[in-house]
């Protein structure tokens, strides 16, 4: 499963990365929980919940049925 979530991450990092921020795949567990760190402009931004909530957790989690949850660990790289 991770593979397929490193897939689908690199696929939208472009356009995180497009807006000066950064995406890294911290883990992926056995139980569907996949752990995230952000950086660049995304540290301090007012709107990381969108980008994790609305971007990255919905297109994972449509993706990929396994997964349960997105989690953002951190917002610094």
């Amino acid at each position: 499963m991770r593979e397929k979530v490193e897939k689908l991450i690199n696929k939208i990092r472009p356009y995180i990365q497009y807006d000066g921020g950064d995406i890294e795949l911290v883990s992926v567990s056995d139980d569907g929980i996949v752990e995230v760190k952000l950086g660049g402009a995304c540290v301090g931004c007012a709107y990381v919940d969108v980008t994790i909530n609305s971007g990255v957790k919905t297109l994972l989690m449509e993706e990929i049925p396994e997964i349960k949850d997105v989690i953002l660990l951190s917002d610094e790289l």
